[in-house]
């Protein structure tokens, strides 16, 4: 945590630097990823070019390629990839990252979220944004804040697929229109323009358009779509930008990010055996003493086992000082302050979403109050998948926790222990900080489990057991 904030305070100041709010130990970590990526992107665009292959493999081979894809991001340097990638389940793969600020840098590399990156497995499952009366919860969407709500594409993963590249601390475009720019001039666009028609880039192009997709998001309030084209182009545009998502989303579907191949499915179809601790684990978490499966559901007839439900809860996590989104207070040196309420902020989880513009349905509003720190339940499928044993992930939507082993640790003693004092050496383990947001956290499913420690570690082996890529011993 020192290391960090030296490092941000260093990066306070108008003219922070691209190296002022990445910590020493996850550059070179960076540079390795970005040569995957570009690996990754070569090998897929030599599978594209193959004339034997099918609609399904156009489609989703396009999506990938659009996935790991540096240059579409405002400075060329950062893809969707860079926060998900096979290696970690599709979350974020630099350990130097997850165990210091957890939130990634976008393009324009002095700028952070103000969460950690979620996984994609199996986010395809997820339904269009609902509300079930009977149920008296939201269910589906994307993001933690649920807010890709579904509702325009009927997809609420293409819609997710649309919101980092013109987030201003993502990959940072200034106009839709711009990752439509941007992609018509990729060696894969005729291969979507055989997929999507001969229109799909038939866009007017303004002169000035390089220099305007060069510059930084977000658009001023005065001009919100400053590549200016006509409304018929604008058009086109859009519906290409839409078939951009799409595509990204039919990737994200395919089996290379959904498998199914774990340990857990494995032993369900009866090819494999849980060891005895696997096996405690899950009677842990489908007993009524932890209610684990109550939120991540583990299936039941006609039912996937996602291991979630696809709503939001507040589980009670404390605030994570090590977010640098706390420090961007300050313009930086495009005038863009991310986080005006610096240290004062209060992250709303989908309580912001709905009392925002963003909420496409005005009923959804009057419940804003009670969803304040409530975030989507992730799946736990690939919760520890991870290319190396000291790989470090983080858990949470801030990504407070760091293994596992404090999740559950988290979940059995989070009412149980004191709360702890400034600079406690107990924290995590003998103490918690207080709850970000304590208004509406949940107290009926975990707080006080009252299990040992033993059962806390047998909870931990069933969730490894949930990584895809296991390879059932031969008889």
């Amino acid at each position: 945590m020192v290391a960090v904030a030296t490092a941000l305070r260093s990066g306070e100041v108008d003219g922070a630097t691209d190296l002022d709010r990445i910590p020493v130990a996850a550059r070179k970590e960076i540079k390795t990823v970005e040569l995957e990526i570009d690996r990754i992107e070569a090998e897929t665009l030599t599978r594209a070019r193959s004339a034997t292959l099918d609609r399904f493999q156009q489609i989703t081979l396009l999506g990938k390629l659009i996935f790991y894809d540096r240059q579409l991001s405002v400075k060329r340097n950062e893809s969707c990839s860079f926060c998900h990638m096979p290696e970690t389940g599709f979350t974020g793969p630099l350990s130097g990252l997850n165990q210091t600020t957890v939130a990634y840098p976008g393009s324009i590399r002095t700028r952070f979220s103000g969460r950690k990156p979620q996984s994609h497995t199996y986010a395809s499952y997820s339904p269009v944004l609902h509300y079930n009366a009977e149920q008296g919860d939201f269910v589906g969407g994307q993001f933690w804040d649920m807010r890709a709500t579904g509702l325009r594409l009927d997809s609420a993963l293409a819609e997710q697929a649309q919101g980092p590249p013109l987030n201003p601390v993502e990959m940072g475009l200034i106009d839709p229109a711009c990752m439509v720019y941007r992609m018509s001039q990729r060696p894969y666009r005729s291969m979507a323009e055989g997929l999507w028609g001969a229109q799909a880039f038939a866009v007017r192009w303004p002169a000035n358009s390089e220099q305007v997709c060069g510059r930084p998001g977000p658009a001023p309030d005065a001009d919100r779509l400053p590549l200016h084209l006509g409304a018929v182009d604008r058009g086109i545009a859009q519906t290409t930008f839409d078939q951009i998502a799409q595509a990204i989303a039919a990737f994200e579907g395919s089996t290379e990010v959904n498998p199914f191949t774990s340990k857990f499915d494995y032993v369900m179809a009866g090819k494999a055996e849980f060891t005895p601790e696997e096996k405690a684990g899950y009677e842990l978490f489908r007993s009524k003493a932890t209610h684990c499966n109550e939120c991540h559901r583990d299936g039941g007839p006609g039912e996937e086992p996602l291991f979630t439900d696809f709503t939001a809860s507040n589980l009670g996590v404390p605030r994570n000082p090590g977010l640098p989104f706390y420090q961007e207070h300050a313009p930086d040196s495009f005038g863009y302050t991310a986080n005006p309420d610096g240290l004062k902020y209060l992250d709303p989880g989908v309580g912001g979403f709905l009392g925002s513009p963003q909420n496409p349905n005005r009923e959804w509003a009057a419940m804003a109050k009670s969803y304040l720190g409530k975030y989507k339940t992730p799946t736990v499928r690939n919760v520890d998948k991870r290319p190396r044993a000291d790989f470090v992930k983080a858990y949470m939507h801030n990504g407070y926790l760091k293994s596992l082993k404090e999740v559950i640790h988290f979940y059995n003693t989070r009412d149980a222990l004191p709360t702890c004092k400034a600079g406690d050496r107990g924290e995590k383990i003998t103490c918690w900080p207080a709850p970000e947001n304590p208004e509406t956290m949940n107290r009926k499913q975990l707080g006080n489990l009252k299990l040992s420690e033993t059962q806390e570690d047998q909870l931990v082996e069933f969730l490894k057991s949930l990584t895809d890529g296991y390879s059932p011993a031969r008889k």
